[in-house]
């Protein structure tokens, strides 16, 4: 006898019937850039299709987002004053508080905003977290860190997502909010960043390249699996409500061995080098774009992925790939 699984293939109706993984427009988290200056919306060369946004031209196109139904977004800061201690970080006039406070006074509770809690765009040296003795200083980056989550919540941020990758700073941030009075705001860990190659393009959308050495003494080794799944079961532990993989392409096995091991909500970032490449290849004829990234969102929902920030959810829900 033949077994014949090709039967449920048949046709187009049978196999959405029975598809195993499936996307919704829900899932997916659009990130933007913030700069200062007025009605202007600067392109980035790295990026096709992306660019940096001052707040009045920020609103605007959230709008058209909103229409289609992009409700969720991640705010990156670019262009602040960098010092040694970072203190712009958590200035209420920073350019990411105000583009929150403008985001909710005109949208309200119809936009979910997110913020980037991170050192990088802040410090003179690019690095994620304080320089002491020519080395990113773990602890005392941490209060840091908490003022500038605190900073975007008091400016009305729904969710707070730290990216630095210091150890206890999911704890020191969860700290200072409930001290506050934010008990219910919800932070998103980048639980399981990689030092990775695929953060390229990023670096100039978001001017936060290193001026020396690199990220690999607090960003996570990519040859090591136990050690991300260890880094999201302690930021579970420190009370991280979502964690998260990034990249996500080429780490679909760390989203898996990550969904397994822990129980809040796992999101992972397809990060712009992903985007990129995408993008290039279909501008060039060489692939079709639309099987393209929808394949890949299957394959990080398959993996496990409950949460899936991208560059393509734009296109995806106002192109009606789903």
């Amino acid at each position: 006898m033949i077994i014949r699984p090709r039967r449920l293939r048949k046709n187009a109706i049978v196999r959405e019937m029975i598809a195993e993984t499936r996307l919704s427009k829900d899932m997916f988290i659009y990130p933007y850039f913030v700069i200062k200056g007025k009605n202007i919306v600067q392109p980035i060369t790295a990026m096709p299709g992306v660019s940096r946004f001052t707040v009045d031209a920020l609103l605007v196109d959230v709008e058209k987002g909103l229409k289609s139904g992009i409700n969720k977004i991640l705010l990156f800061g670019v262009g602040e004053e960098k010092s040694e201690d970072a203190h712009s970080a958590h200035d209420s006039h920073t350019v990411v508080a105000e583009a929150v406070r403008e985001l909710k006074a005109k949208f309200g509770d119809t936009i979910y905003v997110i913020t980037d809690i991170c050192l990088c765009a802040y410090t003179e040296s690019g690095h994620c977290g304080l320089i002491k003795d020519d080395y990113v200083d773990n602890d005392s980056s941490l209060d840091v860190l908490a003022r500038m989550a605190l900073t975007h919540t008091q400016a009305g941020a729904d969710m707070v997502a730290p990216s630095d990758m210091m150890d206890g700073r999911v704890a020191a941030i969860r700290a200072l909010l409930d001290m506050n009075g934010y008990e219910n705001t919800p932070i998103m860990s980048y639980s399981t960043k990689f030092a990775s190659a695929y953060y390229g393009p990023f670096r100039e959308a978001a001017d936060s390249a290193p001026g020396k050495g690199d990220r690999k003494s607090y960003q996570m080794d990519s040859r090591n699996l136990r050690e991300a799944v260890r880094e999201a079961v302690i930021d579970e532990q420190e009370g991280a409500d979502m964690v998260m993989v990034k990249p996500a392409l080429a780490y679909l096995d760390v989203i898996r061995a990550v969904r397994e091991a822990v129980s809040v909500p796992l999101a992972c970032y397809n990060v712009s080098a992903e985007y990129t490449m995408v993008k290039t290849a279909a501008a060039a004829g060489l692939i079709d774009e639309q099987r393209i990234v929808m394949e890949n969102m299957y394959a990080f929902a398959r993996a496990g992925a409950d949460v899936i920030i991208t560059y393509h959810a734009r296109d995806i829900v106002e192109k009606g790939w789903l």
